[in-house]
Protein backbone atom coordinates (compact mmCIF):
# COMPACT_ATOMS: atom_id res chain seq x y z
CA UNK A 1 0.00 0.00 0.00
CA UNK A 2 1.35 3.43 -1.26
CA UNK A 3 -0.45 5.61 1.69
CA UNK A 4 -0.37 8.39 -0.79
CA UNK A 5 -3.58 9.39 -3.00
CA UNK A 6 -0.91 10.30 -5.87
CA UNK A 7 0.83 7.83 -6.32
CA UNK A 8 -2.85 5.55 -6.95
CA UNK A 9 -3.92 8.81 -9.40
CA UNK A 10 -0.29 8.09 -11.42
CA UNK A 11 -0.86 4.17 -11.26
CA UNK A 12 -4.38 4.32 -12.29
CA UNK A 13 -3.46 6.95 -15.56
CA UNK A 14 -0.65 4.59 -16.64
CA UNK A 15 -2.83 0.97 -15.94
CA UNK A 16 -3.14 -1.52 -19.01
CA UNK A 17 -4.24 -4.17 -16.12
CA UNK A 18 -6.67 -4.93 -18.71
CA UNK A 19 -8.38 -4.29 -22.39
CA UNK A 20 -10.40 -1.10 -21.28
CA UNK A 21 -7.30 0.53 -21.17
CA UNK A 22 -7.09 -0.13 -25.28
CA UNK A 23 -10.30 1.78 -25.37
CA UNK A 24 -10.21 4.54 -23.56
CA UNK A 25 -9.21 8.30 -23.88
CA UNK A 26 -8.61 8.87 -20.28
CA UNK A 27 -8.15 6.72 -17.09
CA UNK A 28 -10.47 8.03 -14.41
CA UNK A 29 -8.89 8.11 -11.14
CA UNK A 30 -10.77 9.25 -8.03
CA UNK A 31 -11.02 13.14 -6.96
CA UNK A 32 -11.50 14.72 -4.19
CA UNK A 33 -10.75 15.78 -0.39
CA UNK A 34 -8.82 13.07 0.69
CA UNK A 35 -9.84 14.13 4.19
CA UNK A 36 -13.10 13.08 3.43
CA UNK A 37 -15.72 11.45 5.67
CA UNK A 38 -17.62 10.07 3.09
CA UNK A 39 -16.91 8.31 -0.38
CA UNK A 40 -19.19 8.24 -3.02
CA UNK A 41 -18.42 5.40 -5.19
CA UNK A 42 -19.97 4.65 -8.90
CA UNK A 43 -19.67 1.87 -11.96
CA UNK A 44 -17.33 3.40 -14.17
CA UNK A 45 -16.64 6.59 -16.38
CA UNK A 46 -18.76 7.73 -19.01
CA UNK A 47 -18.27 9.32 -22.05
CA UNK A 48 -17.73 12.60 -20.43
CA UNK A 49 -15.47 11.34 -17.76
CA UNK A 50 -13.56 9.51 -20.38
CA UNK A 51 -12.80 13.18 -22.30
CA UNK A 52 -11.69 15.00 -19.21
CA UNK A 53 -10.27 12.37 -16.82
CA UNK A 54 -12.79 13.01 -14.00
CA UNK A 55 -15.26 11.21 -12.22
CA UNK A 56 -19.27 12.22 -12.21
CA UNK A 57 -18.73 15.37 -14.85
CA UNK A 58 -21.79 14.44 -17.37
CA UNK A 59 -25.33 14.58 -16.96
CA UNK A 60 -25.18 11.92 -14.04
CA UNK A 61 -22.93 14.22 -12.29
CA UNK A 62 -24.80 17.51 -12.41
CA UNK A 63 -27.50 15.19 -10.80
CA UNK A 64 -24.88 13.71 -8.31
CA UNK A 65 -24.26 17.08 -7.21
CA UNK A 66 -27.56 18.59 -7.17
CA UNK A 67 -27.88 15.60 -4.44
CA UNK A 68 -25.35 16.19 -2.67
CA UNK A 69 -25.56 20.26 -2.16
CA UNK A 70 -29.60 19.11 -1.39
CA UNK A 71 -28.66 17.31 1.54
CA UNK A 72 -26.04 19.74 2.35
CA UNK A 73 -22.55 18.13 1.45
CA UNK A 74 -20.27 19.89 -0.36
CA UNK A 75 -18.74 18.58 -3.73
CA UNK A 76 -15.03 19.38 -3.14
CA UNK A 77 -15.27 18.23 0.20
CA UNK A 78 -16.47 14.32 -0.59
CA UNK A 79 -13.74 12.11 -2.45
CA UNK A 80 -15.79 10.36 -5.42
CA UNK A 81 -14.81 7.44 -7.27
CA UNK A 82 -15.35 4.27 -9.20
CA UNK A 83 -15.36 0.62 -9.51
CA UNK A 84 -13.84 0.97 -13.19
CA UNK A 85 -11.34 3.98 -13.43
CA UNK A 86 -11.69 3.36 -17.47
CA UNK A 87 -14.77 3.75 -19.60
CA UNK A 88 -16.13 0.37 -21.01
CA UNK A 89 -16.90 0.76 -24.62
CA UNK A 90 -20.60 2.10 -25.62
CA UNK A 91 -21.37 2.23 -21.62
CA UNK A 92 -21.60 -1.23 -21.05
CA UNK A 93 -21.09 -2.52 -17.57
CA UNK A 94 -17.93 -3.61 -16.80
CA UNK A 95 -16.58 -7.00 -16.86
CA UNK A 96 -16.02 -9.05 -14.01
CA UNK A 97 -12.76 -9.52 -14.70
CA UNK A 98 -12.42 -5.30 -15.43
CA UNK A 99 -14.06 -4.91 -11.90
CA UNK A 100 -11.10 -7.42 -10.53
CA UNK A 101 -8.25 -5.56 -12.12
CA UNK A 102 -9.28 -2.41 -10.92
CA UNK A 103 -10.35 -3.55 -7.39
CA UNK A 104 -6.53 -2.94 -5.63
CA UNK A 105 -7.38 1.07 -6.86
CA UNK A 106 -10.17 1.43 -5.02
CA UNK A 107 -9.29 -0.49 -1.68
CA UNK A 108 -6.42 1.83 -1.21
CA UNK A 109 -8.22 4.46 -2.32
CA UNK A 110 -10.38 3.31 1.08
CA UNK A 111 -7.39 2.44 3.02
CA UNK A 112 -5.57 5.78 2.00
CA UNK A 113 -8.80 7.71 3.30
CA UNK A 114 -10.36 5.78 5.71
CA UNK A 115 -14.04 7.09 5.16
CA UNK A 116 -16.51 6.69 8.34
CA UNK A 117 -18.87 5.92 5.42
CA UNK A 118 -18.74 4.27 2.15
CA UNK A 119 -21.97 5.34 -0.19
CA UNK A 120 -22.38 2.67 -2.94
CA UNK A 121 -23.87 4.30 -6.02
CA UNK A 122 -25.96 1.78 -7.93
CA UNK A 123 -25.73 -2.07 -8.46
CA UNK A 124 -22.50 -2.74 -10.22
CA UNK A 125 -21.02 -0.71 -6.88
CA UNK A 126 -23.01 -2.88 -4.15
CA UNK A 127 -22.22 -6.03 -6.52
CA UNK A 128 -18.18 -5.09 -6.44
CA UNK A 129 -18.03 -3.76 -2.79
CA UNK A 130 -20.37 -5.90 -0.97
CA UNK A 131 -21.35 -8.94 -3.26
CA UNK A 132 -25.29 -7.49 -2.96
CA UNK A 133 -27.96 -7.09 -5.02
CA UNK A 134 -31.66 -5.89 -5.70
CA UNK A 135 -30.02 -2.53 -4.68
CA UNK A 136 -34.16 -1.15 -4.65
CA UNK A 137 -34.83 -3.45 -1.83
CA UNK A 138 -31.66 -2.67 0.19
CA UNK A 139 -31.09 1.45 -0.66
CA UNK A 140 -31.50 3.73 1.91
CA UNK A 141 -29.70 1.67 4.26
CA UNK A 142 -26.06 1.52 6.13
CA UNK A 143 -24.57 -2.23 6.17
CA UNK A 144 -21.34 -3.16 8.27
CA UNK A 145 -18.59 -5.25 6.36
CA UNK A 146 -15.52 -5.86 7.67
CA UNK A 147 -15.14 -2.67 9.95
CA UNK A 148 -16.37 -0.33 7.45
CA UNK A 149 -19.75 1.05 7.19
CA UNK A 150 -21.64 1.17 3.35
CA UNK A 151 -24.93 3.39 2.72
CA UNK A 152 -26.75 2.07 -0.83
CA UNK A 153 -28.78 3.97 -3.42
CA UNK A 154 -28.97 4.06 -6.60
CA UNK A 155 -26.83 5.38 -8.99
CA UNK A 156 -27.38 8.81 -9.98
CA UNK A 157 -27.46 7.60 -14.02
CA UNK A 158 -30.57 5.63 -13.00
CA UNK A 159 -32.54 9.21 -12.56
CA UNK A 160 -31.76 9.84 -16.52
CA UNK A 161 -33.88 6.98 -17.43
CA UNK A 162 -36.27 7.05 -14.42
CA UNK A 163 -36.86 10.74 -13.39
CA UNK A 164 -38.46 9.27 -10.38
CA UNK A 165 -35.61 8.38 -8.41
CA UNK A 166 -34.42 12.14 -8.34
CA UNK A 167 -36.18 12.21 -5.30
CA UNK A 168 -34.88 9.14 -3.86
CA UNK A 169 -31.55 10.16 -4.54
CA UNK A 170 -32.18 13.09 -2.67
CA UNK A 171 -33.50 11.87 0.12
CA UNK A 172 -31.02 9.27 0.76
CA UNK A 173 -28.15 11.43 0.14
CA UNK A 174 -30.00 13.67 3.29
CA UNK A 175 -30.41 10.19 5.38
CA UNK A 176 -26.81 9.50 4.62
CA UNK A 177 -26.04 13.42 5.91
CA UNK A 178 -27.80 12.53 9.24
CA UNK A 179 -26.28 8.83 10.01
CA UNK A 180 -22.67 10.58 9.58
CA UNK A 181 -23.28 13.55 11.25
CA UNK A 182 -24.24 10.83 14.25
CA UNK A 183 -20.87 9.44 13.73
CA UNK A 184 -19.31 12.29 13.96
CA UNK A 185 -20.75 13.16 17.25
CA UNK A 186 -20.17 9.83 18.40
CA UNK A 187 -23.68 8.62 18.28
CA UNK A 188 -24.92 5.29 17.67
CA UNK A 189 -26.75 4.33 14.54
CA UNK A 190 -29.31 2.15 12.51
CA UNK A 191 -26.91 -0.30 11.18
CA UNK A 192 -29.23 -3.06 8.79
CA UNK A 193 -28.22 -6.72 8.75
Amino acid sequence: MSGNLDDVKNRVISCVNCGLSKSRTNAVPGHGNKNSDVIFVGEAPGKNEDLKGQPFVGTAGQILSEALEHAGFERENVYITNVVKCRPPNNRQPLTEERIACRPYLSEELDIIKPKIVCILGNTAYRSLLDGSEITKNRGKIVKSNGQLYFVTVHPAAVIYNPGLRQVLKDDFVLLAKSLDKLRKGLDIEISQ
